[in-house]
């Protein structure tokens, strides 16, 4: 029985990998829980949290009735992910009684401190001194130096294999849906060097693939002026072009995502093509409609035929380049004209991967004072629709790839298969690829070359083929 995946995944755009927690602890040390909502940006804020704590001497619990108490970090993108940090904070509430709320929806503490007033602290999103300050009220430290020993890597809430490097937080966008720039504030870009120092520290502890987020990749550096910092005695720009460059000399795959189609991005494409780099051929694009009059209204930039236009241009330059995106169906005032404007666009532009979410109100977000909003029925028939058309494209470029050999990282292996990826798939949001022969000696993290032997709507199998 060959394995199957369970695509199409969920593919709301404000979620994460589950997060994996350790569970070791010595015998009396204080122990702190984790539960980690929304996007990969909220987990990498949920991992330098626990690396501090760890730091400090905490143990970390996979459970609530191991923890001394317990902090939730909140996703505040959509109502329904509001909804659902509600819920996790009283879920926690009743298991445990010391909760410590943080993240994008502790930016509104009286939303939370009015549903659930017995909490311990409300912080906002990145308020890492906060948090911390936060636990030592409720459980006071107890470090044994000769024991609490941190790993290198600090902890990491994904398999050991990959990991997801944040380059820069916020975002100076001011799209009419999104109310991230409220919580989150306005861009503001690591150093380039400590981007780098991070990412090399990732890959000598064993990560083979560096997963590159932040609210708007392409702008990487502009708050920075594109400052010069020093690099291995020489001059590196805090620039997406020269960090991708970078990145893409380490011993692992580099996937870049929440790229914004800046005409900057086109100098990525060439880097891209070069086999001596291993920057994947993978741009992760929210295009989120292609109308300009929705697009107009969602405060985006309406230039879609000239979106099509680089795309070909990108595909000239380098083939076998993976678009994914995410798309809204829904928005208030979109006309049934507008939506198969989208869906004509979605003909021509060919995607790999595509992910799409019904429009919902989210406090604060200027969208809901728009005229016309689409009915629920109406929103739920474009979404199948555009899901239909989606899955359609995906089945026939995944049929052109039977035959073809390529290279592959191994995430996980049963008794019945390795479920794999190759440089075209994401995790947790894209396809995978199965071996389901010869497969006894792989383990998680190994990148090995198989032949594409049959192909389904979402995802392939293959046999290795050396």
């Amino acid at each position: 029985m060959r394995a199957m995946s369970t695509n199409p995944p969920n593919l709301r755009p404000d979620l994460a990998p589950a997060a994996r927690l350790a569970t070791a602890t010595r015998p009396g040390q204080p122990t702190i829980g984790m539960v980690s909502l929304g996007c990969p940006k909220a987990l990498v804020d949920s991992e330098r949290i626990l690396t501090r704590l760890r730091a400090e001497g905490y143990g970390i619990s996979p459970d609530y009735a191991g923890a001394d108490a317990v902090i939730v970090n909140t996703c505040g993108f959509l109502d329904s992910a509001k909804a659902e940090s509600l819920e996790a904070i009283g879920e926690a509430l009743k298991e445990n009684g010391k909760v410590i709320v943080t993240g994008c929806l502790g930016a509104e503490p009286e939303y939370i401190t009015g549903v659930h007033p017995k909490v311990l602290a409300v912080t906002g999103p990145h308020q890492y001194e906060q948090v911390l300050d936060a636990v030592h009220g409720a459980v006071p430290p107890d470090p044994d130096p000769f024991v609490d020993l941190l790993p290198a890597s600090g902890i990491k809430l994904t398999p050991r294999h990959y990991s997801y490097v944040k380059i820069s937080e916020g975002c100076n966008h001011k799209c009419k849906f999104c109310i991230i720039p409220d919580m989150r504030g306005r861009l503001a870009s690591r150093p380039a060097h400590a981007v780098l120092r991070e990412a090399e520290k990732l890959v000598d502890n064993g990560v083979r693939e560096l997963l590159i987020i932040s609210q708007d990749t392409s702008a990487y550096g502009l708050d920075r002026k594109h400052d010069v910092n020093l690099w291995k005695d020489r001059e590196l720009r805090s620039h997406i072009t020269d960090l991708a460059r970078e990145l893409g000399q380490l011993d692992a795959w580099v996937r870049l995502h929440y790229v914004y189609p800046y005409p900057h991005v086109r100098d990525l494409i060439p880097l891209m093509a070069e086999s001596a780099s291993n920057l994947l051929p993978y741009l992760d694009i929210p295009f989120q409609h292609a109308h300009p009059d929705t697009l107009r209204r969602m405060a985006r930039p309406a230039a879609a035929a000239k979106t099509l236009d680089e795309i070909a241009a990108w595909r000239a330059v380098c083939p076998d380049i993976t678009l994914r995106s995410t798309f809204i169906v829904g928005y208030p005032g979109e006309t049934e004209e507008e939506f198969q404007t989208l869906l004509d666009w979605m003909d021509e532009a060919q995607l790999d991967r595509v992910g799409c979410f019904q429009y919902e109100n989210v406090a604060g977000a200027r969208s809901n004072d728009l005229p016309n909003h689409v009915p629920e029925e109406v929103k739920q028939d474009r979404w199948d629709r555009f899901m239909e058309k989606a899955q359609a494209i995906s089945e026939a470029k995944l049929a052109a790839k039977v035959g073809r050999t390529m290279q592959v990282i191994v995430d996980e292996v049963d008794d019945e298969a390795a479920t794999c990826r190759t440089q075209a798939d994401a995790p947790e949001i894209d396809g995978n690829l199965f071996i389901d022969e010869g497969f006894e000696g792989l383990k998680p993290g190994d990148i090995v070359t198989v032949e594409v032997e049959e192909a389904g709507e979402y995802d392939l199998w293959g046999r290795l083929t050396g």
